[in-house]
């Protein structure tokens, strides 16, 4: 058997370094072993990317992409769906953002757990098409929402998600793309009208169950304060977290809010993330704008989890005496 903490590191390597390498960060030659750990150790410990439709900026895509890093991010995650890849991945080269992951356009109003087996068909063909045009993006993740709970009966559910994903696993080894499913409200793998003490071993569970790499976790921090400790969850989760997205909720109102406005204790979620040595992609997840709006959110995201300090930094920061 494999060292766990050996399969963690290439895993989240491969997220990062060949994110490194898409965006020219490290040129195109070939780039040592020493290189790679001398740019892990400068890097910031966590990234920030966004949402493509939080950009709303008038102009070309260049000029999108622009704003986004003028901003303070260095990725962006388009929906997959009715895209002109061309011209992204122009935009991209031009002004040197990394499309870093994507966003199943799909998987709400065709979902993989429906009970009519001609809808699980397009909905594959949807995933399946998906996971192309992700690695024609030269994005390294696409997120999946994997169904609904109710759709059937949690052990329907549960097999119909499994059987989805399993079906596209060669397509996606192929590709070099990861599947990263994102803990969101759809009733599946959590009790929706739960309390706040819930587990997140039944995700785990279900991620595990596919015993590759190839699927994992892109996890929204925001979402789950509804049922859980946030700061529980990622340790739960572990090293099945590959990326995370990033927005703030409000237990006392029952709803979201920017990042910082929240109820969420953003301390405890750095500790969870040093603990399991989390280093990687952070989306953000909520309410877009001009360009102002976005320095915004890129600030929020700083306050809230300290990304562009480096691992050491932040991980010395909170071994100090409060």
């Amino acid at each position: 058997m494999s060292d766990p903490s050996t399969s963690l590191n290439s895993r989240r390597n491969f997220l990062a370094t060949a994110s490194l390498v898409a965006g020219g960060c490290l040129g195109s030659r070939f780039v040592t072993a020493e290189e790679n750990a001398s740019s892990e150790q400068a890097s910031p410990w966590l990234r920030k990317t966004l949402k493509m439709g939080m950009i709303r900026v008038k102009g070309s895509w260049d000029d999108k992409f622009q704003a986004a890093l003028d901003a303070g991010f260095e990725g962006v995650e388009p929906n997959t769906g009715d895209l002109d890849v061309s011209a992204l991945r122009s935009a991209a080269e031009k002004t040197g953002i990394i499309i870093d992951g994507t966003v199943g356009g799909y998987h709400w109003s065709v979902t993989h757990t429906n009970p009519d087996p001609k809808i699980r068909e397009q909905a594959q063909e949807h995933l399946e098409n998906s996971l192309r045009q992700t690695a024609a993006l030269g994005a390294k993740t696409m997120l999946l929402v994997p169904g609904h709970g109710k759709d059937g009966s949690p052990e329907e559910v549960r097999s119909r998600a499994f059987d989805a994903i399993s079906k596209a696993l060669p397509l996606a080894d192929k590709l070099g793309v990861h599947i990263v499913i994102e803990n969101v409200w759809n009733h599946f793998l959590y009790d929706h009208g739960g309390d706040e003490n819930q587990s997140a071993e039944p995700l785990a569970d279900f991620i595990a169950s596919f015993g590759t790499d190839t699927v994992g976790v892109q996890f929204d921090l925001g979402n789950h304060w509804k049922y859980g400790d946030v700061a529980g969850w990622v340790e739960t989760l572990g090293d099945h977290i590959q990326k995370l997205d990033i927005k703030g909720f409000s237990r006392a109102s029952g709803g979201f809010t920017d990042i910082t406005q929240g109820d969420i204790d953003w301390g405890s979620v750095r500790r969870a993330l040093v603990k399991i040595d989390f280093q990687g992609w952070l989306a953000a997840e909520v309410g877009g704008g001009d360009e102002q709006r976005l320095k915004k959110v890129a600030g929020q995201m700083e306050t809230a989890l300290h990304c562009s300090q480096t691992f050491a930094s932040v991980s010395a920061e909170l071994k100090q005496p409060a």
